[in-house]
């Protein structure tokens, strides 16, 4: 059993919570929870840490069931460990998925995409992913100045959908967006200045969503490469929507566009 917050696997968990870079050079990350624990995929599990009193709930055993192996730490080195005000006791490092433009657009599925720019609220990209498995998109693409996905705020928001929606960062988000124009889908811009209701768009063959940063929208240079802007009318002094809340709308919309038409 682990008792000291100075061992270097310690270390090296907070060190993952807290620090993009060391995610990207491991190649890890960590998540916390029973739920996520139970929804970890079983290749992608490097180790897992349970603390004492987990271990003393008759209930967690079909949770550590399934796990390949774990470490035993004590309480107060869990509650080093966690990010949480009040750990579940169980902790997982997880190796990192990379997933290409080529997979999304070769899975058989009408592509439905969200494409992200420059988001920086952990809490609205986590909802986006969380909310946009419920709604059937087939992937998330984001620029290279969004927020890290493997952010710990960011993978308690997707609630496990981290873990079944396709991801990747752009190098070039303007790049990828004219690549997957001439793949033939259709890219809509969600604008305070769209000319377009948002439910007066088709939206059920091949598509995707621009999303712009929370406080300055989208850039013009990525705007501009749109085939339409659109826009979610407004009651009463609300000028906007929060980026996540905007996501959903679209893509629920999308969503109910779909099963009508199927």
């Amino acid at each position: 059993m682990i008792t000291s917050t100075k061992n270097q696997q310690i270390r090296t968990v907070i060190e993952l919570k807290k620090k993009a870079k060391a995610r990207n050079e491991s190649g890890l990350f960590a998540v916390e929870g029973i739920r996520m624990a139970a929804e970890l995929p079983k290749e992608r599990i490097e180790q897992v840490y349970v603390s004492e009193s987990f271990l003393k709930h008759p209930e967690h055993s079909s949770v550590l069931g399934r796990l390949p192996s774990f470490e035993i730490v004590s309480d107060s080195v869990f509650s080093t460990m966690s990010d949480t005000k009040t750990p579940q006791g169980i902790l997982a490092l997880v190796k990192k998925r990379e997933y290409t433009l080529e997979e999304m657009l070769a899975g058989g599925q009408t592509p439905f995409l969200m494409l992200l720019e420059n988001l920086q609220d952990p809490g609205n990209l986590g909802t986006i992913v969380r909310a946009g498995e419920g709604a059937g998109i087939t992937g998330v693409i984001m620029s290279r100045d969004t927020v890290d996905i493997y952010n710990p705020k960011v993978i308690r928001s997707t609630m496990g959908s981290l873990f079944r929606i396709p991801f990747l960062y752009a190098e070039n988000l303007g790049e990828t967006v004219r690549f997957l124009k001439k793949n033939h889908v259709k890219i809509l811009a969600a604008h305070l200045e769209g000319a377009v209701v948002y439910d007066e768009e088709d939206c059920t063959g091949a598509l995707g969503f621009l999303i712009g940063n929370e406080g300055n929208g989208l850039s013009e240079e990525i705007g501009a490469l749109a085939d339409a802007r659109i826009k979610i009318p407004m009651a009463g002094q609300v000028e906007s929507l929060n980026a996540a809340v905007a996501a959903s709308v679209l893509m629920f919309e999308t969503a109910r566009q779909r099963r009508k038409r199927s």
